[in-house]
């Protein structure tokens, strides 16, 4: 059984930081793409950043520079750092892991709730 867990949300202020972590079972991790999706309350689901298997690194405009993904191969997990967080970063934040080889085989967590206010 796949399993996506999801954790180290809770509440930042704005100028603030938190880290998320994600760890995955039930799925050979170092075959699948890691990715952080969010969803604010009212707005569609929108992808935030991936990284490869290999550590290649890609992310939105919106948090390109003060979010970083990573992963951990040998623990199946993968991270979220986010600093200079500012309200609009208010979201459920999901992790997803997408089969390299396959995209149309994905599997999702049940997300974490990120909230940025003073």
């Amino acid at each position: 059984q796949v399993q996506l867990v999801e954790s180290g949300g809770g509440l930042a202020q704005p100028g603030g930081s938190l880290r998320l972590s994600c760890a995955a079972s039930g799925i050979t991790f170092s075959a699948y793409v890691m990715s952080w999706y969010r969803q604010a309350p009212g707005k569609q689901r929108e992808w935030v950043a991936a990284v490869t298997s290999g550590g290649g690194t890609n992310y939105a405009s919106s948090v390109q520079g003060r979010f970083t993904i990573s992963r951990d191969n040998t623990k199946n997990t993968v991270f979220l750092q986010m600093n200079s967080m500012n309200p609009e970063d208010t979201a459920v934040y999901y992790c997803n892991a997408r089969l390299t080889d396959n995209s149309r085989i994905q599997y999702w967590g049940q997300g974490t709730q990120v909230t940025v206010s003073s």
